[in-house]
This record gives structure tokens, sequence and C-alpha cells, in this order.
């Protein structure tokens, strides 16, 4: 049995997906989201790194709205596509789904006694919509890493990270629901950072797809650039390291709760972790090896560069 990814496959996403791959994890699916773009974009993202990279993992399209609230994106910041780029980008592959998340997610989760375990890279939406509609499955999930939310402070708005503000009542509903949550977030991710000279291995690794991955990576890093920061955080590719190699990361188990209410503070994600001012519902990436999990990040983008 292989694992579940749940993305809004911006560039992140694919870095994650390729750390995952490059970990010897198999893909038994992976489900689409809104988030980065709207869903179509999403799909077409989706197809065009399908195509790129010559991967061959079922996909297959979920929610385009959140549970309640109006659509979010993050198009200000990672533009149209929700790929920045130096120069290349993806092909505009017409999009082509396996069927739908829902059903998909559902049948997977039925099929076997194996550990169940998904990494999500965008608003928990779709893990939502089955919490609500199959508890019995949702109960089934043995491991839920999702990349989201912020101990300290956010990103998308002072209180909160993008994908816990895309659809907080979805994170609200898979804590209600007692899913597995563990949270990778924004205080952790921040201490994995990528500068211009990373791109460079990347560029020079000799693949066909090796410009095109170092356009995307420089034009991720950009966004930092263009804000007079020196580095960028990889988000989901740290949370795609804590997923497969968890060696790296100590996770500490905390009340986490969500507010979905405010103007300022909705998607704030609270963290507890004085077990007497609260009883334990997930866990949260405390710390990791900066150092190692970075070096695992980069080097599974060098090696897809050289093939």
């Amino acid at each position: 049995m292989g694992v579940w990814i749940d993305t809004d496959m911006g560039f992140d996403d694919i870095a994650a997906i390729l750390v995952i791959k490059h970990a010897g994890l198999q893909i038994d699916g992976i489900s689409l989201v809104f988030g980065n773009t709207p869903l179509e974009q999403v799909c077409r993202n989706a197809a065009g790194a399908a195509e790129t990279f010559r991967w061959d993992d079922k996909t297959y399209v979920g929610r385009a709205q959140p549970v309640m609230g109006h659509l979010e994106t993050a198009q200000a910041i990672l533009g149209e596509t929700g790929i920045p780029t130096l120069g290349l980008t993806l092909p505009h592959t017409e999009p082509a789904s396996d069927g739908p998340a829902f059903a998909a997610l559902s049948d997977w989760l039925e099929q076997s006694d194996a550990p169940r375990r998904i990494l999500a890279l965008g608003p928990l939406t779709n893990i939502a919509a089955l919490a609500l509609a199959r508890p019995d499955l949702a109960a089934r999930i043995d491991d839920l890493t999702w990349m989201g939310g912020g101990l300290t402070r956010g990103n998308h708005t002072a209180s909160a990270e993008f994908n816990a503000l895309a659809d907080p009542e979805a994170v609200a509903i898979c804590l209600a629901h007692g899913l597995p949550l563990r949270m990778v977030d924004l205080d952790l991710c921040r201490k994995v950072l990528a500068a211009p000279a990373d791109v460079v291995p990347v560029r020079s690794a000799g693949g066909r797809n090796a410009g095109l991955i170092a356009d995307m990576l420089g034009g991720f890093i950009d966004i930092a650039i263009s804000r007079g920061r020196p580095s960028m955080a990889l988000y989901d590719p740290a949370a795609a390291v804590a997923f497969a190699h968890p060696e790296l990361v100590r996770f500490q188990k905390a009340r986490i709760d969500i507010e979905c209410g405010g103007t300022l503070t909705r998607g704030r994600t609270v963290v507890e972790t004085r077990a007497t001012h609260g009883s334990f519902n997930a866990e949260f990436a405390a710390d990791c090896d900066a150092t190692a999990v970075r070096a695992t990040i980069l080097e599974a983008l060098r090696q897809e560069a050289a093939r």
C-alpha cells in the first residue's frame, strides 16, 4: 500500500512530490484541490507536470470551493498560473482526470488494511468533505501530514497561513472528527531556505528538464528576493521530508484549534503545548534538522534535473 497526496499543484507541491518519489514511496493517488489558483488551473498544472516528468500516477479532481466563505487563492503572490518562473513554464496540457477525488479517496481507504497515509499540501477541503460524508472511512486514516498553519504569525495575513485561511472550516472539521493531524507549519518551514545560488546545481544538472526546474525554483525564490529577503522557505517539500523522512523532524503533541471567525484572525491556528491547559488532539513539527531537510529537497530537485 502506498501513500496519497492531496495538492493544489504549485511549484513547491511539484517539489514535494519529487521528494516523495525520490524517497521511493509509492503514490496510490493524487487528489487536486483549489488553493494556489482556482481548481481549473490546478488541473492544468497537474496535467503539465505529469507530461513533463512522465508521471503515471492516478489523478483525481476534488473541491473547487471551501466549505464556507469565498474562494481564496494565492495568485496575487504566485501569478495567474500559481507557478512563478524565470522563463520556462510547464506545457499547456489539456487536463485529464481519472475521476472525482471523493470516490477515489473513499475507495482507497476502503480497500486495504495497510497504513493509510496522506500528505496534504493545500487547503484541507477534500479531506473535510470525506470526514463529513464518510466519517467511517476518515477514521481509517493513520497519518494526515499537512503543510499549513503557523505557531506564531501568518503569511497570507498577519494571523493566518494561506492553506489555513483558504478553508479554516475544513481544518476545524478534520480536528473535530479526530483525524490524526500532523501539522508542518510556517515556523518549521521557515527554517528550510533556498537562495539564488541553489538554482545553479539544478540548472547545470544537464537533464531534459534541468532548465525548467531551475526556472521554476528561481521564480519561487524570487518571491522572497522581491520582498528584500535573501532566501525563500521551501514550504511543501519540507512537509514532504517530514512525511518521508520522519527521522529528520521532531513532532510534538499539542492541542490545535483554528479561528473560523473574525476579520483579522480568521484562519489563525492556536497551538497549546501545555497538557494542563487542553487535551491534545494533534501534533506539530516542533523542530527539524534544517540542514538535512534542505539538502534532501535540493538533491531531489537536482536528481530530477539530471534525468
